[in-house]
């Protein structure tokens, strides 16, 4: 029996358990390390109070079948209308059969996804749209200036050798610097001239002006009698299990420990003893005490820039250092503000509890405010909200550094700050917060600046460890979505239990240039 360790209990880590595990030919002896105490990474549920906060907003969409079928077997989609829905007269597609999320909890919603951007106080749509709406917002002098701006992009295109020239050669300078500059800046706390390229390649697949127009004309000409399945569309619905992503992946941490796995919380790996190319052990920090777990196979989750600072027994060679040191990441936090109401008005058609606005997600584009984004998990859920009908549970959601003076502040502080921003853009009245919490995230986001431009020469490298694998966002510094870091690991145990020496399709993962939120018809 060989003995695989897995660093990190979040998608990724547990899906390539779960894979290890499912045949149950006891092939695998599986042990996931965890350095904090909770399951699921940065697609966990935090409870506080009732409530519950999603940590950045998951929707469960993937083009991937496989992934698809791998969340419905854990989490049935729903096969009764949930309380919302109910309340409300809302039609979805149910699933014939499928669990009643009213009175079971181990299912999967139909949600319907309304993303909108906040820009100058006005609401335009995600992506945006050609519509009336959207002309009157940006009123007839800024509109015809972004005319003008995408037809000269059209003609004159610009090297893309930064994700600002990216944007502008689909946007035009006006859109760009309206829509993309600012927030771009705010997310990453660089310009988007100084960086990558290839960020907007893997996010941005195939968005354009004239993808939108493309996509408003395909609107009025689609056959009406199309029927509506389960598995529609991103831009329409998705699924979502009912207390949230962390549920989900709680489930699948149950199902690898019943299917012989271990699951070691509070196990923060800090070396890997490598001997001939072979990884042989790692080194744990547990409170303090050392712990050495040796292994045959490893599986690592973990920050690049972490995993290579932690080899020893090796010569690392002083080039490979350099980019691994060099790897920038973003931390995030976000604050829950429970509130009574909110002031945004619903002028949509959509109705929703309490008539709220309809978002899940509102990209916050008002330069004047730090905040990037904010989510109304009643929205996601009822069930996240201890009291759907009556109040409103936000999360409101910054990045920043880790020890930056943001970061550094306290709970209180900062609580209150991010309260600040969200009553100046006139979403709430301070006096009808009830209740806020904070949460701060490390390394949430693998940035494509510093010494990026060099990871392929440290992939080149990693690869030459026979029995080390690096799957997931953070294991391939790569801005995944949860389907993708899924993929990583399909492709891992597919090599680990087939012998594939190669590790090229673990790393292709999401490296097409096709939209990754459409899904293939």
């Amino acid at each position: 029996m060989k003995k695989v360790i897995i660093i990190g209990a979040g998608p990724a880590g547990l899906t390539a358990a779960y894979k290890l595990l499912e045949d149950k030919k006891q092939e695998y002896e599986v042990i996931i390390l965890e350095e904090s105490n909770d399951i699921g990474g940065i697609s966990k549920t935090v409870k506080y109070n009732g409530n519950r906060m999603d940590i950045g907003g998951h929707r469960f969409f993937s083009k991937d079948q496989e992934v698809m079928d791998f969340w419905e077997k854990l989490m049935p989609v729903q096969g009764a209308n949930s309380f919302d829905d109910e309340k409300l007269k809302r039609e979805k597609p149910l699933k014939q059969g499928g669990p009643n999320p009213q009175k079971e909890d181990t299912v999967m919603l139909v949600r319907t996804r309304v993303s909108r951007i906040y820009y100058l106080k006005k609401f335009f749509d995600y992506p945006i749209s050609l519509k009336l709406q959207t002309f009157t917002n940006m009123g007839l002098i800024r509109t015809i200036k972004a005319g003008f701006s995408y037809l000269k992009s059209i003609f004159i295109k610009k090297k893309e050798d930064s994700l600002e020239n990216f944007y502008i050669n689909r946007f035009g300078k006006v859109l760009y610097s309206m829509f993309f500059e600012k927030y771009t800046e705010k997310l990453w706390g660089r310009h988007p001239k100084e960086i990558s390229a290839d960020w907007g390649a893997q996010r941005v697949k195939g968005v354009s002006i004239s993808a939108v127009i493309k996509d408003a004309f395909s609107k009025i000409f689609k056959s009406k009698k199309k029927k509506q399945e389960v598995e529609t569309s991103l831009i329409e619905q998705f699924w979502y299990p009912k207390y949230g992503p962390g549920q989900l992946w709680e489930t699948l941490a149950e199902k690898i420990e019943q299917n012989g796995g271990k699951i070691l919380k509070g196990y923060s790996v800090k070396k890997l003893k490598i001997e001939n190319s072979t990884i042989k052990s790692v080194v744990c920090d547990i409170q303090g005490v050392e712990v050495i777990l040796e292994g045959d196979i490893f599986i690592s989750t973990m920050p690049v820039k972490d995993l290579v600072a932690g080899f020893t027994g090796i010569e690392v060679p002083q080039n490979m250092k350099d980019i691994a040191s060099g790897l920038p990441y973003v931390d995030f936090q976000t604050v829950g503000v429970l509130v009574k109401k909110i002031k945004l008005e619903n002028k949509t058609k959509m109705k929703t509890l309490g008539n709220i606005v309809p978002d899940c997600w509102i990209y916050v584009q008002e330069p004047e405010v730090q905040m990037l984004r904010l989510q109304i998990f009643n929205n996601w859920s009822p069930y996240l909200v201890k009291d759907a009908e009556n109040t409103v549970w936000i999360g409101l959601e910054y990045t920043c550094q880790e020890n930056d003076k943001y970061w550094n502040m306290s709970d209180k502080d900062f609580s209150e700050f991010a309260i600040n921003e969200l009553a100046s853009m006139n979403i709430i009245d301070k006096e009808d917060v009830l209740d806020s919490h904070r949460e701060k995230i490390k390394k949430a986001y693998p940035a494509y600046f510093d010494t990026y431009e060099n990871m392929d020469k440290l992939i080149e490298y990693l690869n030459t460890f026979d029995n080390l694998y690096c799957i997931g966002r953070n294991g391939q510094h790569r801005y995944n979505n949860m389907d993708h870091s899924m993929a990583t690991a399909f492709e891992a145990v597919k090599n680990i239990k087939e012998g594939i020496t190669t590790r090229d399709n673990i790393w292709n993962v999401n490296t097409e240039k096709e939209y990754h939120e459409t899904k293939s018809k």
